[in-house]
């Protein structure tokens, strides 16, 4: 197992403890794939692989519909994608990934939580190049699968690793490689239970306790933020 599997099991996730904020993430994240593929998910094989992740996350059937409905409609705000990049604490590298419809708002409020707990927000490009950014897929494994086999199958369509964990099995590839895995794993009936992006640090940083209070402080209170999907750092 690579650096991709040690990283994740190491990652907090206290950010994916609230349902609320679970599902805020997803709908946002749906409005964005109805937004530029339709709303259809035969058709949009990014909202097809989204709606499997908010039913893996519990949430509702009505809940999922409703944003792709509010999506569809011209009253639907229309979220962009925006990162922003700084360091907190000890020098830590932080990298933090937006859904939102007033930049102005949230780039504020980013920079006002690197200010108040000890960091500072950088340049566009100033840590984004310390991270690998993977497509990470988790799937059901069929009875006799042999993931060595699987793997060696896979990398030419942009496979890295996969590795069994907690009875499933995860596949980590490169990002631009997300359609052409999705379309494989789906082609070969394949049942996907999630499948997402993320970043992955080439180098992490290990501090004291003192210096791992100070960056989380900054980090929690980033994740508080409802405009924000995920946050990156290379603290080890």
């Amino acid at each position: 197992m690579g650096r991709a599997y040690e990283y994740r099991k190491a990652r907090k996730m206290k950010r994916w403890g609230s349902m609320a904020i679970t599902f805020t993430k997803l709908g946002k994240e749906i409005a964005m794939a109805v937004k530029t593929n339709g709303p259809d998910p035969v058709a949009n094989s990014r909202l097809r692989v989204l709606i499997q992740n908010a039913k893996t996350a519990n949430m509702p059937k009505e809940n999922v519909e409703r944003a792709i409905k509010k999506a569809s409609s011209k009253d639907q705000a229309d979220y962009k994608e925006v990162i922003y990049e700084g360091y907190g604490p000890a020098g830590i590298a932080v990298l933090v990934e937006t859904a939102t419809d007033n930049p102005t708002r949230t780039v504020a409020n980013v920079r006002l939580y690197f200010n108040k707990y000890g960091g500072s927000l950088g340049t566009s490009g100033s840590v984004s190049f310390m991270f690998e950014h993977k497509s990470i897929f988790k799937i059901k494994p069929k009875d006799g699968l042999d993931i060595e086999e699987l793997e060696l199958e896979m990398i030419d369509f942009g496979v890295s690793e996969i590795f069994t964990e907690d009875e499933s099995t995860i596949i980590y590839g490169e990002f631009e490689s997300f359609g052409p895995i999705q379309k494989y794993l789906e082609e070969n009936k394949f049942e996907i239970i999630s499948a997402q992006f993320e970043r992955i640090p080439n180098e992490t940083k290990e501090l004291n306790d003192e210096q791992i209070a100070a960056v989380e402080k900054l980090l929690e209170k980033i994740e508080e933020d409802e405009d924000v999907i995920n946050v990156y750092h290379t603290m080890k």
